[in-house]
């Protein structure tokens, strides 16, 4: 059940529990507290968070959740490429840039320690480029957190392919946590599938450099969940038919084969999924323990080629 990330003395379970909700608050709340602490009874020992996840809210609501079993867990949180908005801050003004200065990232983490309740995070990834520091100087900002020992390990989150293969030869680089799900459907700037580009370009960094991987979003943000269904005539109806008909051939549910089918690659260590509510956890966690056959893991990955090609041809 449990699987070393990358290089590091980090034993976690394949299912990453995360705190970025989007129906539970992302904060202190019974209901949010309800579903952490069924994932831990059971035996998920990895959580994710973020700064940015209710900027402090999330990582609050896990710190309280965590207190007396701690040393037995597995955290993780983003420290993000923005400043937290003010609290008159209108939702849909944009924020403040920030830049992974040693000083900024001092800062970030010693809030996040406090936050978790925690003297020391396992995993602290950077949340995305600020666009501006180059990856040396980031490697040599990060690896000073490492010597401090205040984080054991760090990596990074929407990153491009040509910094990571800078930042792996860093001091305490662990690994990575990427979109990536049958579908795709999330485009990047020119237009490419993101789960096609990570296997194109990431995929062979991850196989070379011994990197872990924290795969998020197996229902592609929910567009492959049951009652949310496409509309008639989209390529998506098709993935989802085949997702289906393997489903019932083995006898579970369509959450539990995309949960699958992103663990048969062997370059993802990890699926981080956003349950929120205790069936939602125990049905991602059948996931994990699921082995696709031959057959039917050869005609989804066919049907995951041919939507997203359909995909991004309609997108363009």
């Amino acid at each position: 059940m449990y699987i070393r990330f990358g290089f590091t003395d980090l034993y976690v379970s394949r299912l990453c529990q995360g705190t970025a909700f989007r129906h539970l608050p992302r904060g202190e709340d019974s209901r949010s507290e309800a579903v952490l602490r069924h994932a831990i009874d059971m035996g998920i020992n990895f959580f994710d968070t973020a700064v940015a996840y209710g900027w402090g809210g999330a990582e609050r609501l896990l710190g309280r959740v965590v207190a007396g079993c701690r040393n037995r867990l597995v955290l993780c949180t983003k420290i993000p490429a923005l400043h937290a908005p003010a609290s008159d801050t209108k939702p849909d003004k944009p924020l403040r840039k920030a830049v992974f200065t040693r000083t900024y990232l001092v800062e970030q983490l010693e809030a996040s320690l406090k936050r978790l309740k925690t003297d020391c995070i396992d995993l602290c990834l950077l949340h995305q480029p600020d666009g501006v520091t180059r990856p040396g100087e980031l490697a040599e900002n990060m690896e000073t957190l490492v010597r401090s020992g205040k984080i054991r390990y760090w990596g990074a989150s929407n990153f491009e392919a040509k910094e990571v293969e800078i930042l792996n030869s860093a001091v305490g680089f662990a690994g990575l946590e990427d979109y990536y799900n049958i579908a795709g459907m999330s485009l990047d700037e020119q237009g490419r599938s993101r789960t096609t580009r990570l296997e194109a370009e990431m995929f062979p960094l991850i196989r070379a450099g011994g990197m872990g991987l924290l795969a998020f979003s197996p229902m592609d943000t929910g567009h492959l969940a049951v009652g949310r269904e496409p509309a008639p005539d989209t390529p998506l109806v098709a993935l989802i038919r085949d997702l289906d008909a393997v489903a019932g051939e083995l006898e579970v549910t369509r959450a539990q084969v995309c949960v699958a089918w992103t663990l048969a690659h062997p370059e993802v260590t990890c699926v981080l999924a956003g349950s929120e509510s205790a069936a939602q956890v125990d049905d991602n966690l059948s996931g994990t323990q699921l082995v696709l056959p031959d057959v039917a893991l050869e005609r989804l990955n066919r049907a995951s080629r041919v939507f997203r090609e359909e995909h991004t041809t309609a997108s363009a």
